[in-house]
């Protein structure tokens, strides 16, 4: 009939959908992006990083975290060789991502594995230590997403690891406020030492000379990493698109950090971007990264 419409609200959201929107807000909005019929399958995989990430800031002390850490490789196992799901939502959800699409198993090894290092207070003694662990979670997390898309070869892979490792770099840099208030440094010693880093102006949230020289050295091997997955763009399936997007939102924090003369405290990093949303859907629409 005449003034009727067709549109239907969106459907809810399934469990692990919802708890990537509440706690991981980044990755659900870049996964709105990709095809409907793979979305769940990338809430599965950003849900079940979350809950990974999460288990240091849920135990008590470190052989717990182990333990927890065991419960997920459990699951995977499972996940793998055919047995029972475990009554969890994630589990269930990344359980039937796995099965259906088909998944590699060695990320989600590299995922697990590389998480045992949140347990350990010490801090990461070079850069390349510190780009090893951004290989071995973020990027482990975007090539399993690309896989997911059905979008994997040696150029989409090679691109993802570039991006997760520039995402990740850029997203320590956003949370130092928080890390510092925890009394964690992710600053490489090797960096800290070459700019003379006073760890008290860093627990003390003060943006000395040293410690914007530090950031700035963590920006450029981030942005680094960025300019390399740029450069593959041309050799990437445009279905990778989605599982790529991280890449937009880094080198805006990068760049709003680079504004704040590498001031990691600078208040108006606390903000978060306006308009992240309307650049997701240019690049989407456009197929950059």
């Amino acid at each position: 009939m005449k003034g009727e419409t067709t549109d239907a609200p969106a459907p809810p959201l399934s469990p692990a959908g919802e708890l990537v929107r509440r706690h991981d807000r980044d990755r659900f909005m870049t996964a709105l992006f990709a095809p409907a019929a793979r979305r769940e399958d990338l809430f599965a995989l950003y849900a079940f990083n979350y809950e990974i990430a999460r288990v240091r800031e849920t135990v008590s002390e470190p052989m717990l975290g182990r333990i927890r850490l065991q419960w997920w490789r459990e699951c995977i196992e499972a996940a793998y060789q055919g047995g029972p799901v475990r009554r969890h939502v994630v589990a269930e959800a990344v359980t039937a991502a796995i099965r259906s699409r088909g998944l590699s198993r060695g990320p989600f090894d590299r995922l697990i594995d590389t998480r045992e290092r949140d347990l350990d207070e010490s801090p990461f003694p070079t850069l390349g230590s510190l780009r090893d662990y951004a290989a071995g979670t973020s990027a482990a997390l975007i090539e399993l997403a690309v896989e997911a898309l059905a979008a994997g070869s040696g150029t989409a892979n090679e691109a993802a690891r570039e991006v997760g490792v520039g995402y990740a770099l850029a997203g320590l840099l956003r949370a130092v406020p928080f890390h510092a208030r925890l009394g964690r440094c992710y600053i490489p010693a090797d960096i800290a030492a070459h700019a003379g880093l006073d760890l008290r102006d860093y627990a003390a949230a003060r943006a000395s000379a040293p410690l914007r020289a530090a950031v700035a050295e963590i920006a450029a091997a981030a942005s680094d990493c960025l300019r390399r997955a740029r450069d593959l763009r041309a050799r990437v399936p445009r279905a990778a698109v989605p599982a790529l997007l991280p890449a937009i939102i880094a080198a805006r924090a990068l760049d709003r950090l680079r504004r704040a003369r590498y001031d990691p405290f600078d208040p108006a990093l606390a903000t978060g971007d306006p308009l992240q949303s309307w650049r997701l859907a240019a690049a989407a629409l456009l197929g950059r990264f």
